[in-house]
């Protein structure tokens, strides 16, 4: 046999090796374990300098803390999964807190009421921004960046500054406790749970094919347009969910506070592995993102130094996030070739 017959016949070997499934199972989950390492870190530090952490009581102060960046980034996470961005959750949450704020009132009828009219509006409202990408074809920075705008201004009439007042036995709502685990950490559950359900039902799987190829998705009889408005209609819901429940956090509303949710809601799903291009991401990571995002501050309190470094190093993780999935990602494609 020629050596030119071997060495050919050695290349076809090399290339039929089956692939192995954990460089399969490390390409999808890279910038999930990234995360997740970077979280175990973090609470490591944490719970070097500060007593009582790995306690059930400081996880429900967590998680409540969390609570209302998670809502608003799980909506996040469904827009981007798709392929877009939403800005206007930030209008959303602060119009929702004034309504809440103005009209709740201390009848618990009337509180069920509007908290069912702040989700509709919060669910309407995404509707309309996913209509108009779709049917004038224009960008979701630019349909949501206006939404954002319109909203905090409507809040703005409503209620000028700061103010109003909900319930108490609202505001105890977040304090109520089941089994040593306080309601948020229950919502927390119910959020994972539903996620689970959701990205297994045919919504949810078309929602991520259509982030991962628009025209695939197209030429296969998926409507664009009704995949838009179903997208940013739950975006709009959980932004309103998140309203509620910050109101349940501060007892008052803010025409303004939205805005502190807007680009944290986004950098909590990238940390958390969620692609800005579409057709990847999961959950469980922005709720690890979130953790991140929200264990900082108390790292830098912990630590004593000044709160304008709270954002110094979130940019700094979320930085490091996307790079080192981005070389995790890159590490496992150059395994399975």
């Amino acid at each position: 046999m020629s050596a030119e017959t071997v060495e050919a016949t050695g290349r076809s070997d090399r290339t039929e090796q089956p692939k192995s499934p954990m460089r399969g199972w490390l390409l999808d989950r890279a910038p999930f374990l990234v995360a997740l390492l970077m979280l175990l870190v973090i609470v490591a530090i944490y719970g070097s300098l500060q007593k009582g952490v790995f306690t059930l009581d400081e996880i429900n102060l967590d998680t409540a803390a969390a609570m209302t960046l998670m809502l608003a980034a799980t909506g996040q996470t469904i827009v981007l999964i798709r392929g877009g961005i939403d800005l206007s959750i930030g209008g959303m949450i602060s119009l929702g807190t004034v309504i809440a704020a103005t009209q709740f009132g201390t009848d618990p009828l009337s509180v069920v009421l509007w908290s069912g009219i702040i989700l509709a509006i919060g669910f309407a409202v995404g509707a309309v921004n996913g209509l108009l990408i779709s049917v004038l074809k224009l960008q979701p920075f630019l349909v949501t960046l206006a939404s954002w705008s319109i909203l905090n201004g409507v809040a703005m009439l409503i209620l000028p500054t700061d103010g109003g007042a909900v319930p108490g036995w609202w505001v105890g709502f977040a304090y109520a406790q089941m089994f040593g685990l306080a309601a948020p950490v229950w919502m927390l559950i119910a959020l994972i749970a539903f996620w689970y359900w959701f990205r297994s039902t045919r919504l949810g799987v078309t929602i991520q094919a259509t982030g991962s190829n628009e025209k695939s998705s197209f030429l296969s009889g998926v409507s664009i347009t009704r995949i838009n408005v179903i997208t940013y209609g739950l975006s709009g819901l959980f932004a309103a969910a998140a309203a509620l429940y910050l109101t349940t956090q501060t007892g008052a509303g803010s025409p303004t506070i939205g805005k502190d949710y807007i680009l944290p809601s986004v950098a909590a799903a990238v940390i958390g592995g969620v692609s800005l291009f579409g057709g990847r991401g999961n959950l469980l990571g922005t709720v690890i993102g979130a953790f991140i995002l929200t264990l900082i501050g108390n790292l830098v309190f912990v630590l004593h130094v000044s709160s304008y470094w709270q954002p110094v190093m979130s940019g700094a993780i979320l930085l490091i996030a996307v790079l080192a999935s981005s070389m995790a990602e890159k590490s496992a494609r150059g395994l399975e070739q």
